[in-house]
């Protein structure tokens, strides 16, 4: 019953109710317009955050793999040295210089191997400490970010309870009005609008101009729109077009117009004197 009710709503009825949705949707812009970029900048801030605590979690584990090789590097050291102390007592008790070249050998490579850990992990401290010194500056950076977003999110919410009750009521009159207009022409309304820079989906004629893409329109399609006989779009910009009068929009006149109207009046008067001549 509800649809056929919009159905049977005159062109003239659903320019208007469209053009109020309109000027409704525009003031809920506006209000969210007062917020300006602080939405954005809050969720960058809170994306920014977030990497940041994902690389500290990163730096943690990085440290501590380098303390863990370093622990194992100890262990090798413990172990090489004991086997170098076990050779070395056994140099004693040679039978031959077969056996001695042999224990030489293992001590010279046992050595290498205690130098080669001991050169990981001092490698290894060198990473740790630029790591901590990546960690400090992290939390720094992260102290910095949570006190601007924290001042962000205050003035972000300083407007939006500023502006929370006009939004609501306006969002409640926008959806009271989309009850009044036919769904088909609402979803097309919608589309238009969202395609639309200044978000407009409906304007009304400027200066012979569509309101919305300021393109001139001819003189017979603006007769067509005064006639509320079906509803017409702008030929350039696709938005839907409504009479200055019907949105309740005083028209405004043209200066170019207005200033030849007084230059016709004084050339017909300097002509005047000389007919009588």
């Amino acid at each position: 019953m509800a649809k056929k009710d919009l159905t049977d709503l005159s062109v003239e009825e659903r320019l208007v109710n469209l053009y109020q949705l309109q000027t409704t949707l525009s003031a809920i812009d506006e209000k969210r317009a007062l917020r300006g970029e602080l939405p954005l900048e809050v969720s960058d801030l809170e994306d920014e955050l977030e990497g940041l605590a994902t690389r500290i979690e990163k730096i943690n584990t990085d440290i501590q793999d380098f303390k863990n090789a370093i622990a194992q590097k100890n262990n090798e050291i413990v172990q090489a040295q004991t086997t170098v102390d076990r050779y070395k007592k056994q140099l004693d008790d040679v039978r031959n210089n077969r056996e001695y070249d042999t224990l030489n050998k293992e001590i010279e490579f046992q050595t290498l191997e205690i130098q080669l850990c001991e050169k990981k992990i001092r490698e290894a401290e060198t990473k740790i400490a630029e790591k901590e010194e990546d960690l400090k500056n992290a939390q720094a950076l992260v102290v910095d970010r949570q006190e601007a977003l924290t001042e962000k999110k205050s003035e972000l919410t300083e407007i939006m309870q500023e502006t929370k009750e006009v939004e609501e009521k306006l969002r409640e009159k926008a959806k009271d009005l989309e009850t009044r207009i036919e769904p088909r022409l609402l979803t097309s309304f919608k589309r238009i609008r969202k395609n639309a820079r200044n978000g407009l989906g409906i304007v009304y004629v400027q200066r012979d101009a569509c309101g919305g893409c300021f393109n001139k329109i001819p003189p017979q399609r603006q007769l067509d729109i005064k006639m509320h006989k079906k509803i017409i779009v702008c030929e350039y910009c696709g938005r839907i077009m409504i009479d200055p009068e019907l949105a309740g929009v005083k028209p405004v006149a043209d200066p170019a117009v207005e200033t030849k109207k007084p230059r016709r009046a004084s050339s017909r008067a300097k002509k005047t004197p000389k007919a009588e001549e």
